[in-house]
């Protein structure tokens, strides 16, 4: 009960931490856990313990950190204009707006209900929903 305790511990260390530190750590106490009830003694448990999480920190860590930092893949459609600056060209309130994004007219709506942006205010689209452009004041 000690070795799931301990992965438990390390799990949560490294939820908080997202640093695939502390991961490699918690898989060794698992396998910490199986030893143990497996029948083997303390020792051998800690054997497995301490070559388990050395071998994942040393060879899956640097391959888990290789992912975390790639690029985000090519986004294409309306996937592609979040994020992008736009230009209000008729009033954006909950009702009705359109903003100039991209070359394009798009519908466009306030990302935070109850929020007015007047004409000719740049604005950041947040999110597309269907063909309307959520969006926030930057100025």
């Amino acid at each position: 009960m000690i070795w799931v305790l301990i992965a438990v511990i390390f799990a949560a260390g490294e939820v908080a931490s997202l640093s695939f530190f502390l991961a490699p750590f918690a898989a060794g106490a698992l396998l910490g856990a199986v030893a143990d009830l497996a029948g083997l003694s303390t020792a051998p448990a800690v054997i497995v313990f301490l070559v388990t999480s050395g071998l994942l920190l040393l060879f899956v860590r640097p391959i888990a950190r290789r992912h975390m930092y790639t690029a985000p893949g090519l986004r294409t459609g309306t996937a592609a204009l979040v994020g992008k600056s736009a230009v209000v060209l008729a009033q954006v309130d909950d009702r009705s707006g359109v903003v100039k994004l991209e070359g394009a007219e798009w519908t466009a709506r306030p990302y935070v209900d109850g929020d007015v942006i007047e004409v000719g205010h740049k604005v950041h689209v947040v999110e597309i929903k269907g063909a309307t452009a959520l969006v926030s004041d930057t100025e």
